[in-house]
């Protein structure tokens, strides 16, 4: 082999193993959400999840988690997507449009299209508009000081998600793992059956809009509680259904409704267990069926009570 060739195979082999390094940096792209962030598409007007959002917090980069803009710069401008006078410093470059007439905006770490930027509209003070595709931000709420946490496993975290954010007063819901021992767990860790933890769910929700004793009824209304090591055609531990109580009340109202069920003839086996750290899961868990456009496999609403 020549020293030539030997250079060429060492220059491909070097810009592989680079590329392999960052893509397992960034999140899993729907295709979609590639069709925007990656080819620079658009997302159709008044379309977007952002577009009316009015929620405090943080949006960032859907691909690569990078910190993009704070809410306090979001304003209405009815042009149909979510629009910014102003990004984090640092976090959005500027590029001029191959027309010359437009000037794209990506994020500066990983380089995803966002959108275009306009000047001079006179929409606010800084006469700036971030135009942006809801595709590419997550949006990340500000937690309540005002707001209380539960944690339930029913199976597949994704399905208890799904039905869990629709609660009124439910403000965020977290697919994530707990209950084990294993440190900083994977999705294969839990899978194994080796970390010890159960696929669960930790929702931040308003008291005076919902009570947990509303969410306990709901948890046990979108899962089977008599099943044992499985749910549906999920079967492990980790799949057992589970309530992790935080404090004495928690775990005195979870018992209450157990007896309530077990009254009615429910063979419950759901366990009853203290809180212990929970793990959120990796990106591509968190709003598996938003992201997906398909609806839970294993968890069903039936009416209890």
């Amino acid at each position: 082999m020549s020293n030539y060739t030997i250079f060429i195979t060492f220059i491909i082999t070097f810009f592989q193993t680079t590329t392999m390094a960052q893509n397992r940096e960034y999140n899993e792209l729907t295709p979609f959400e590639k069709h925007v962030i990656i080819k620079k598409g658009t997302e159709a007007a008044f379309t977007g999840k952002y577009t009316d959002n009015k929620g405090k917090g943080l949006y960032t980069c859907k691909q690569c988690e990078n910190p993009l803009y704070q809410s306090d710069n979001k304003f209405e401008s009815q042009c149909g997507w979510p629009s910014f006078d102003d990004e984090i410093e640092g976090a959005v470059l500027r590029i001029p449009d191959k027309d010359g007439m437009r000037t794209e905006i990506v994020c500066a770490k990983c380089k995803g299209h966002l959108g275009h930027v306009f000047l001079g509209e006179g929409y606010t003070m800084k006469n700036t508009r971030h135009c942006v595709n809801s595709v590419s931000l997550t949006f990340i709420p500000e937690e309540d000081p005002k707001s209380e946490k539960a944690i339930f496993a029913g199976g597949c975290f994704w399905g208890v998600e799904y039905y869990m954010e629709k609660i009124e007063g439910v403000q965020k819901v977290i697919s994530g793992y707990t209950g084990g021992k294993t440190i900083d767990p994977s999705y294969e860790d839990v899978l194994s059956n080796t970390a010890g933890h159960f696929e669960a769910v930790e929702i931040s929700y308003n008291p005076s809009m919902v009570s947990y004793e509303s969410l306990i009824k709901t948890f046990f209304e979108i899962h089977d509680p008599t099943q044992e090591g499985r749910q549906g055609p999920d079967v492990g531990q980790q799949y057992q259904s589970a309530i992790f109580y935080l404090n004495k009340v928690q775990k005195e109202v979870a018992q209450d409704i157990i007896n309530i069920l077990v009254q009615n003839n429910y063979n419950v086996t759901t366990e009853l267990l203290p809180a212990s750290v929970f793990y959120p899961a990796e990106e591509y868990h968190q709003n598996y069926y938003q992201k997906n456009g398909s609806f839970p496999y294993c968890h069903r609403y039936t009416k209890r009570f």
